[in-house]
């Protein structure tokens, strides 16, 4: 039964995710509290987890998913289903790309599809900064903490972004974050 959960679960997943990763992560999030898998707070967590690691979050998260509610099997069937969906779509779009990419109506579609992206990608971040500021998840309560590291952390990215040398990579700013929750949360 979990076998099939899983396979359900990220096949939904698969199929309605347009966007991206980060814009998925509200569809992960509403099938896998659905479904009983994890609680929010866990999976705020394993959001987290997955966007340091290598890899695509949506993959990372459907593989961790997966391992906690299956294990081996668990994660390698939530890793292919919801890989599934884009494959067959990518193979389909492939064989018509010639003629759909010149379609009036495909490109204007394209064009509207990318507000809802940025918007939901927006959302998102949102709403992940306004529960990791709130403290747990169980008894919410401003985590002073965490507000100074989110405007420190707003503050380097963007300050960055007005010097005209170098912008701070990703990668940077996500070492840097981890080092600050380590320093902050590991040994205070």
């Amino acid at each position: 039964m979990v076998y099939l959960e899983l396979f359900l679960g990220f096949l939904k997943v698969g199929l309605f995710s347009f966007g991206g990763a980060y814009a998925a992560i509200p569809l992960i999030r509403e099938v896998v509290l659905s479904y009983g898998w994890m609680d929010e707070e866990m999976l705020t967590y394993i959001i987290a987890v997955s966007e340091s690691t290598p890899g695509p979050v949506m993959v990372n998260l459907a593989t961790y998913v997966g391992n906690v509610r299956g294990g081996l099997p668990g994660a390698v069937l939530a890793t292919l289903t919801v890989i599934l969906p884009a494959f067959v779509i990518i193979l389909l779009i492939m064989g018509l790309l010639s003629s759909l990419i010149k379609n009036p109506y495909v490109q204007a579609a394209m064009e509207g599809m990318k507000s809802a992206v940025a918007g939901v990608i927006l959302a998102t971040g949102a709403y992940m900064v306004l529960h990791g500021c709130m403290g747990r998840l169980t008894a919410p309560a401003p985590d002073l903490t965490a507000i100074v590291m989110t405007i420190v952390l707003a503050g380097i990215y963007f300050g960055s972004r007005k010097t005209p040398v170098k912008r701070i990579s990703p990668i940077a700013l996500i070492g840097i974050s981890a080092a600050m929750g380590i320093l902050v949360y590991g040994f205070g």
